[in-house]
This record gives structure tokens, sequence and C-alpha cells, in this order.
């Protein structure tokens, strides 16, 4: 009963903490207020800024959030004992990722909209809004060279999520057509959405369909990157309604039901066992159990980086991760009706994806052993404990084992989750495209001087401040890294290597994506400090997210606890990245403690009018609340 206990237990947590401490910070520490007129009201565009229910602005959000962050990560913590990964989740959670999440979303919300870079400018000081906006670049660079390679990755482990994934464009085209036209009810879409997405699972791998899932596997990584970037410069610069909203929002449907289905046979093989195998020519059924070890007191030997720093960066999304800031102020805060929805969006989000990544612990520390693999076969030693393609199987294979347990076929069991892994890190990927595009944008604005910080700036950069030009340097950026060989060396490069080239900074990522949640954290301290509000809950999480990710970096260009530093290894670039992104941190730092004396109770300046501040420096901006 150990297993089903740590879920309930931990689902129940995190209901009551959403019940208590969620809604204390918006009613007390936020204020959140329905005659509040929010950007997307305001500044309706029907590109960008469109005023959308809750619900759709939900599933949006937390699929965009969710990716494959609280798959990859807790399956991999999982190798220093499921108790460090469990504590760090639900903790990190609710102290720190969802106050995160729901105060980037807030300060967004009453800065018309401005993403958490932008902010930063205004918050703390001018300079800290290029600091800020580079890092965001950087980090979104490496995450558009890395999707496309883990999509392939999945697609040639999973051959069978490919046609159930296609599937999902045109059915996100119609419903968007359906919401935006009609103005139809949620309820039939939903439905009919869940329903093909479901027998795209089940049929979607037999005759033809199968023929071309197994073709389409075979394809070299490169040509996937090429047409998912393709596809997410289209996702970028369409009206934000026509596809993506409505693609996050069937993936929700899709997540909210696989969650079900995986508590239910969480229960089932609870009560019952695991799915039905053969052994010595009968069929039994495996006992569920906790097969990890609860601490893994030989991780050191067997080749794992120290607990402390490392677990906190290789758990990000499910706990706390920067890259949720980026969501909440890019394209979130652009499309909330009312304020108090904030809530459930922000910090609920947060907290449901601290949900899903405790069921991962659960699937890769008891789910494996449900068909009678060893934990240890798997987790055997850090090399293939800390892979992408073994970590992302032992949660499909271990959620399509509590799944079966329910007498679902297994092969459609596993198909399930593995279309679900798919769908999230293309949501990830697409977000990002257009997230990006907005960093291009304030950044190109920011140095090319078409803004209030005055100057000529570069003006060439000007051109970037347009849709279409920021979302092309997005797309080429990101494919040119991914088009690199692994090994950084040109005289490597082949069909099959390229597509690869996102992996030389991913080990940075872990990283620099947790400074951007200090560095968000930090935003929201000022915001609050300059409101003469509390900053204790909110200034702790700062400190843990600035020390971490700090220690890791140094740990990672020169001391090389996991095997080797980038400086000994003479992985230069990567040394450069480390370098450059803890000089940037610093920096940061060093501009926040010289003006946090000097700021209370004094008002930033108020955020200017979207689309219109870097072509006309002098339009009016509005009232900031």
């Amino acid at each position: 009963m150990s297993v089903f206990l740590i879920a309930m237990l931990s689902g129940v947590g995190f209901i009551v903490a959403y019940r208590t401490y969620g809604r204390w910070l918006g009613s007390s520490l936020f204020q959140l207020s329905s005659k509040a007129v929010c950007p997307a009201e305001r500044w309706d565009d029907g590109t960008d800024y469109v005023p959308t229910k809750a619900s759709v602005v939900f599933g949006h959000h937390f699929t965009s959030i969710a990716g494959v962050g609280p798959i990859v990560g807790p399956a991999i913590a999982v190798f220093w004992g499921w108790l460090p990964a469990l504590i760090w989740v639900v903790l990190g959670s609710i102290l720190i990722g969802a106050v995160h999440d729901f105060g980037s979303l807030v300060i967004s919300l009453r800065s018309n909209g401005q993403t958490i870079g932008d902010i930063a400018g205004r918050m703390i000081a001018r300079r800290t809004r290029i600091l800020f906006l580079t890092i965001l670049f950087l980090a979104l660079t490496t995450v558009l060279a890395i999707f496309g390679l883990v999509i392939a990755a999945v697609f040639k482990q999973f051959p069978q999520a490919i046609t159930p994934c296609l599937v999902q464009i045109p059915i996100a085209v119609v419903i968007g057509i359906w919401l935006n036209r009609r103005g139809a009810d949620l309820r039939l879409p939903s439905v009919l959405a869940l329903a093909i997405m479901y027998l795209s699972v089940i049929y979607g791998d037999e005759g033809l369909l199968g023929a071309f899932n197994q073709w389409a596997a075979g394809w070299p990584t490169i040509v996937w990157c090429a047409g998912l970037l393709g596809y997410c410069y289209v996702a970028s610069v369409l009206p934000v309604g026509t596809l993506l909203q409505p693609r996050d929002y069937i993936n929700a449907l899709q997540l909210l039901s696989a969650l079900g289905l995986i508590i239910a046979g969480l229960v089932a093989a609870t009560l019952l066992g695991g799915p039905p195998v053969e052994s010595a020519g009968e069929m039994i059924r495996h006992p569920l159990e906790l097969s990890a070890p609860a601490i893994n007191h030989a991780a050191r030997s067997e080749g794992a980086p120290p607990l402390f720093p490392f677990l906190f960066i290789t758990v990000a999304c499910g706990a706390v991760s920067g890259f949720h800031c980026l969501v909440a102020s890019g394209t979130s805060s652009k499309q909330l009706r009312r304020e108090p929805d904030a809530l459930g969006i922000g910090y609920g989000s947060m907290l449901l994806e601290g949900f899903l990544a405790v069921l991962v612990i659960l699937a890769c520390s008891a789910g494996l052993t449900l068909t009678g693999e060893a934990w240890g076969s798997v987790y055997a030693d850090w090399s293939s404990a800390n892979g992408l393609g073994s970590k992302v199987g032992a949660f499909v294979s271990g959620a399509g084992n509590f799944v079966a347990s329910l007498g679902i076929p297994p092969e459609v069991a596993t198909a399930f989750m593995g279309v679900l892994v798919a769908s999230f890190a293309a949501t990830t990927l697409d977000s990002s495209c257009r997230l990006q595009r907005y960093v291009i944008e304030e950044l190109a604005a920011a140095l090319g001087g078409g803004n209030r910080e005055g100057g000529a700036g570069l003006r060439p950069l000007r051109v970037f401040t347009h849709r279409h030009p920021a979302t092309m340097l997005a797309v080429v950026l990101g494919l040119g890294l991914a088009s690199l060989p692994a090994s950084g060396q040109l005289g490597d490069w082949s069909l099959e290597s390229a597509g690869t080239g996102g992996l030389i900074l991913w080990p940075m990522f872990g990283a620099t994506n947790q400074l951007l949640a200090g560095l968000a954290l930090m935003v929201i301290c000022f915001y609050l400090w300059r409101r003469n509000k509390p900053i204790l809950l909110v200034a702790m999480p700062l400190l843990l997210m600035l020390l971490m990710p700090a220690w890791a970096i140094v740990d990672d260009a020169l001391i090389g606890s996991r095997g080797s530093s980038f400086l000994g290894n003479g992985q230069w670039l990567l040394l450069g990245f480390a370098v450059g992104t803890l000089a940037l941190e610093v920096w940061m730092i060093i501009e926040g403690i010289l003006l946090f004396p000097k700021l209370r109770g004094i008002r930033e300046a108020p955020a200017p009018p979207p689309g219109r501040w870097e072509r006309d420096p002098d339009a009016r901006p509005s009232e900031t609340p």
C-alpha cells in the first residue's frame, strides 16, 4: 500500500496547499482583483493579446510548462533514491515553483503583458533588462535545438506515437476555428477531440498507418528537427487562438485523462498486482512495491554527481523551473480575461505538474517491476540512468504497466504514454519558439535604440522587433545549433549525427534554467519591495535558487564532480557559456544589492503599451497597478 499511499498523500498535500497557501498569496500578497482590466482585454489584437476562457488558458499554460521536464528530471533523480526526489518535488512545488510561476504571471498581468526580462529593466535597473533578456535568449536557443532531438528520440523508440501526434494538428485547427468563429461551448469539441485522439492511439499503428510510422521513425534526426521548427514558425506567427491555444488545450485534456488512467491503474495494481505476465507456463501478477532504494547510498560510487547541488538542477520542472516564468509572462499573461484566474493557472498548474512528477517517480521506482523487470537493470549506473532515451523509456514502461493493470492491452497502454511524452515535447517546442520571438523583439528594441532608454543604438537590429523576422531568426539559430554534431567538431558531421547539436550546450541547460528561476524570483522580490509588501517567503526561495545553480555551474566548469570539468575536458564552448552565464548572474545580483535599499516603497515606471513603444518612444504608457 505504500506506493498508493505516497500518491494519495502527495495529491492531498497539493490540494491543501492550493486552498490555503495559494489562496493567501492571491488575496493578501498579490491582492488579485476581479475589477482589474487585464492586458488581453485592454490590448486585444487578435494575434498575441486574445481574451480567452480560463480553462483554455490553463490547458495552454500547463502543457507548455510541463513538456518532458517533469518526466525526464524525476526519472533521472530516482538514481539518488526515490525519497530525496519526492521531498524536493513536493516541497519545491508548493513553496518555490508555484510561487515563482504565480508571481511571474501576476506582475506580467500588471505590466501590459511584458516578459519577465523586460519587467526586470523596470523593477531593478535598465542594464538588468538586457542581461536578463540575453540569458533568456541563450536558454531558449538551446531549447529549440534540443527538443527536436527529444521528439525524434521518442518517435524512434515508440513509432506508434507518430500518427496520433500528427493528428493533433488538424484537430487543433478545427477546434480553434470552432471556438473563435462560432463561439461554441467547450464541452462538445473537448469530447470529440479526446475521442479522436484515443482512436488514433488505438488504431494509429495499423495497416498503412503502421507502415508510415515505421518509415517516419527512420528519418534522420535533422529531418525531424527541420520539420518541427518549420511547424513552430507557423505556430508562432499565427494568431494564438488558431493553433497554439487549441493544441495545448487538447493536450491538457490528454494529460488529465492520462493522469486519471495512471491513478486508476495504480489502484488496480495495488489491489490486484501488475498486468498478467507469463512465468513458468502460467500467468501471474507481480505485486506493486517500491523496488528503488529510498536513498541510494551507492550513488556516488556508481558515477553519480553529489546530491547537493545536482538534485536541484536535475529536477527542475516538477519542483521549480525558470522556463515557467517565460510561459507565464510571455504567453499566458496575454490571454487571461480576469486577474483571479491567475491563481489556478499560475499556482494551480505548478502543483498539478508536481503531482505528475510524483507519479513519474512512482512509475520509475515501482511501475517497472510490475512485469518482473528489475529496477537495477535500468538504473545500473549513472551513465545509463542519465540517458534521455532510457529515462523516457522508464517512465513510458512504468506508467504503461500501471495502465495495463486495468486490463488495457499493454501495447495500447505503452502507445498512449509514448504519445503523451511526444505531445508534451512538441507543445514545449512551439511555445518556446513563440517565447523566443518575444525575447528577440524585446532585445532588438533594447539594443536598437527604439525605446525610452535613449540613444541611436544598433538601428539595423530594429528589423527584429517585427514578428516574422524575429521568428525566422529564432528558427534559424535553433536549427543551426541542432545541425551540428554533438561533438561540436564539423569533421564528425554526417546525416545521422546532424540534429544532435543541442547536446553541446545541454549539460549547462539545467543550471541555466534554474538560474532563470532565481532571477525571476529576484524580480518578484523587487516588485513586492517597491510596494512595501513582505518579501521573506520569496527571498528564501530566491537565495536557494541563486546558490544551487551557481554552485552547479562552478562544479561543472572547474571541479568536475560529474566526472570531468569543462576546463579539464577542453570543452571551450561549454566553458565560455558557463563563465558567461555566471558573470551575468553575478552582475544582476550586484545591481540588485546596490539598488535594493533605495527602492523600498518607490514604484517603478509604468509599463509602456505593447507593440508601440519600440516604434513610438513617446507613446503614452498605461498606469501600472
